[in-house]
């Protein structure tokens, strides 16, 4: 393998090992700092390729501290400003980045605290609220979980990765909640648009609930989807896509739209057997008949089971069926910011406010 063939997380790691460790050794020995390949990119995923090479791709490291080695930021950054090298081996220290056209190295100093909030939109590191959890995504937990560390001299990194390894339970029956609700409303609608006239809108919505389908594959089996670009990639490697991947084929390339709805029908069972299985409340069928017309929905006994368990307070005072931030916004220039999502958390109090005064019903599938 030639330097050119190396994944992203290898080429930081032995950049870490060959130039940063021996730097910070000598100019600051005994230095509590953890160093790792964190934050954007394909590479901390593992799924860089040669096209990722052309933008955003090389020496990168991120290099973090406790919050009482604070004021040692300035002076690491100096340091390495100063001490690292233009180049290691075939590849340039200093580049620049899509967001930041200037020719500078790519080791990003910070403290535990505030790197995981510059991902997260909130600081993992004092604990998450039930409107914290709601308000990260699945690709900015993995931006700071997904990647390798190399060293870790702190007493806050890995405790905060732990911490964000998946949902506490009762957020997780919420979330997992409004995933049945959204197949419960949408499903029906797969025949009623195709018996209508409208095979395209009957194939977008078989598309849109193999999506969500997808999506509740990665939480029933409490793993983190990345975003969009990877999901489907990181899907195949979920031990539940053995059993769906081919429903998931078959909902949105199925030539007419019973064969659609056979499909996703298949999937939501297929789902429902693995909640069972996780030991969540799971009635014996996911799917039963659309009222008295020739289609299907999700129970709704399946989402109110998951409901009905939620025990946390703060949990329980949540607008029903909702769901995380991902569930209810599709907007990247959302989903991508920190802060437009974490001031998010303001909806869901001004909903919870408004559910407490009886002004929002629960949405069952309408009958049109």
């Amino acid at each position: 393998m030639t330097d050119r063939d190396l994944p992203g997380v290898e080429l930081a790691r032995r950049f870490f090992t060959d130039v940063v460790e021996p730097l910070l050794s000598r100019a600051v020995p005994g230095l509590g700092y953890a160093t790792a390949r964190l934050g954007s990119g394909s590479d901390v995923l593992g799924l860089d390729d040669g096209m990722s090479r052309d933008h955003d791709w090389g020496c990168r490291l991120t290099l973090l501290v406790d919050e009482d080695a604070r004021d040692e930021v300035p002076r690491i950054i100096a340091i390495l400003e100063e001490g690292l090298p233009e180049r290691f081996g075939e590849f340039p220290v200093r580049f620049p980045f899509t967001w930041d056209p200037s020719v500078s190295h790519r080791v990003e100093v910070a403290t535990v605290a505030d790197f995981s909030a510059s991902r997260l939109g909130v600081d993992p590191t004092r604990g998450l609220s039930a409107l914290d959890w709601l308000t990260v995504t699945g690709q900015s937990v993995l931006e700071v979980t997904a990647g390798p560390v190399f060293t870790d001299r702190t007493r806050t990194l890995a405790a905060g990765r732990t911490l964000l390894a998946w949902y506490p339970p009762d957020v997780e029956r919420y979330v997992l909640a409004a995933g049945w609700q959204r197949l419960c409303q949408l499903l029906p609608m797969v025949g009623r648009t195709a018996e209508s006239g409208d095979e395209l809108g009957s194939r977008l919505l078989s598309a849109q609930l193999a999506e969500d389908l997808l999506w509740l594959a990665f939480a029933l089996s409490r793993r983190w989807a990345p975003y969009a670009k990877w999901r489907g990639t990181v899907f195949r490697s979920l031990p539940v896509a053995a059993d769906l991947a081919f429903l998931l084929d078959a909902a949105v390339a199925a030539p007419g739209w019973r064969e659609c709805e056979n499909a996703l029908a298949a999937g939501c069972e297929v789902l429902l057997d693995l909640q069972r299985e996780r030991g969540l409340p799971a009635p014996t069928s996911a799917v039963i008949p659309f009222f008295d017309r020739p289609y299907r929905t999700v129970d709704q006994a399946v989402p109110q089971g998951l409901l009905a368990g939620i025990a946390d307070p703060d949990v329980a005072r949540l607008p029903p069926m909702v769901g995380a931030i991902e569930q209810w916004v599709d907007s990247t220039d959302v989903l991508s910011s920190p802060v437009r999502r974490a001031s998010l958390q303001a909806a869901y109090r001004a909903w919870a406010e408004a559910e407490m005064k009886g002004k929002l019903p629960v949405t069952a599938p309408p009958r049109l």
